[in-house]
């Protein structure tokens, strides 16, 4: 298991391979590309973005941190002047690598490393999605659609002509006087009539009651006649 044993060894020492990668990334940052082979580049890959990273924020301090690595005064100043300049939207990413195929002889894969050119455009957000609008049910329409029920007091007057189509029915404030008046005893009439006959029923029961009551006097013709 390689738990945190970063990097890879490529078969030489430890002196030699500090300056291999360190000749390496000088010529990437010179020519803005370089061949090698594919494992030579994934390793040189993470060196040459820290550089970068390094040359974006510009400092004095670190600056001297990657003038420490490379050694050639006109790359140093081609990386935090152009290179970091060009860089400063991008949040990383700054190499690429494109694979080339084999190397004739060991059969070695080979690859091209190189500098970004595209300029960073940052994705738009996207926006949230707006709640979909409720479609009125077909119930619902129906009913708006369906017209009003009219009132059967208000057909039978159609029916008669006192009212015109469409048109409420008039006021009684603005009925005719002659017609209010008749209106009015016809209805103190209707009103009269049921306690009239009751209170002829309570008298009668009334009279009833006392006759029955009171002793039944025979007249005085009819006593002399069987005398």
């Amino acid at each position: 298991m390689r738990h945190k044993r970063v990097g890879r060894k490529l078969g030489v020492t430890t002196k030699h391979r500090k300056a291999m990668f360190r000749n390496m990334v000088t010529d990437l940052f010179r020519f803005d590309r370089i061949k090698t082979t594919d494992m030579k580049a994934k390793e040189l890959r993470r060196i040459a973005e820290k550089l970068i990273t390094l040359a974006k924020e510009g400092s004095l301090h670190k600056r001297r941190q990657a003038a420490a690595y490379i050694r050639d005064n006109d790359v140093l100043k081609k990386l935090f002047d152009v290179i970091a300049a060009k860089f400063k939207e991008r949040p990383g990413g700054y190499t690429r690598i494109i694979k080339l195929g084999f190397r004739k002889g060991d059969n070695t894969p080979v690859s091209i490393i190189e500098l970004v050119e595209e300029d960073y455009k940052p994705a738009k957000k996207k926006k949230a999605k707006s709640a979909p609008k409720k479609q009125p049910k077909a119930s619902d329409t129906a009913a708006q659609e369906k017209p009003k029920a009219r009132s059967s007091k208000k057909e039978s007057a159609e029916e008669l002509g006192l009212i015109e189509e469409g048109k409420a029915p008039a006021d009684k404030t603005s009925a005719e006087p002659g017609a209010k008046q008749e209106e009015i005893a016809e209805e103190l009439k209707a009103t009269e009539a049921p306690e009239a006959e009751q209170e002829i029923k309570a008298a009668g029961s009334e009279e009833g009651g006392e006759s029955s009551t009171e002793p039944v006097q025979e007249p005085a013709g009819a006593e002399k006649k069987d005398e």
